[in-house]
């Protein structure tokens, strides 16, 4: 039996939750946002729509984000994904730690990349793109055994 769930992935929202943003991820069964969120609000609002995994961006330094990891792993049978802002920063080895997908921020540009048999996704910005990049979010459909990763340009 083939389980299928979508995992809606966004980032650098910076603070602008638009309606188009919310009407695109009413089909998703889990949340990520990979940093620079910019207020409190969106976390609640994103939370009303499916279960979320938030993590901490470079301008995320009010006092409400500080109770935001700046890293975490997210495991939705049987995949593990891990979440950071800047892909920079990351200081592990996703295929020797197990991981099957890197999720990122940070440079206002969408990237979807395999690499060593890892998924490196990076959604855009949601609130405003950079270098001629509209906004854009992702989507990650799961099979059993197959991550079929999608941007989604706003």
């Amino acid at each position: 039996m083939i389980r299928k769930k979508v995992v809606g992935v966004l980032s650098d929202t910076h603070g602008r939750l638009a309606n188009n943003v919310i009407h695109a991820l009413q089909d998703v069964d889990y949340i990520i946002h990979a940093g620079d969120i910019g207020d409190p609000q969106i976390v609640t609002d994103l939370a009303r729509i499916a279960p979320l995994t938030a993590v901490r961006g470079n301008t995320d330094a009010a006092a409400w984000a500080t109770a935001l990891p700046l890293e975490t792993l997210v495991t939705i049978d049987p995949f593990i994904f891990f979440v950071l802002h800047d892909l920079m920063c990351i200081d592990l080895d996703p295929v020797s730690a197990g991981m099957h997908a890197v999720i990122s921020g940070h440079t206002h540009q969408p990237d979807n990349t395999m690499r060593n048999g890892v998924l490196y996704f990076n959604p855009g910005s949601a609130s405003r793109g950079r270098h001629g990049s509209p906004p854009s979010i992702g989507k990650i459909y799961l099979n059993d055994n197959q991550m079929v990763p999608d941007i989604i340009v706003l």
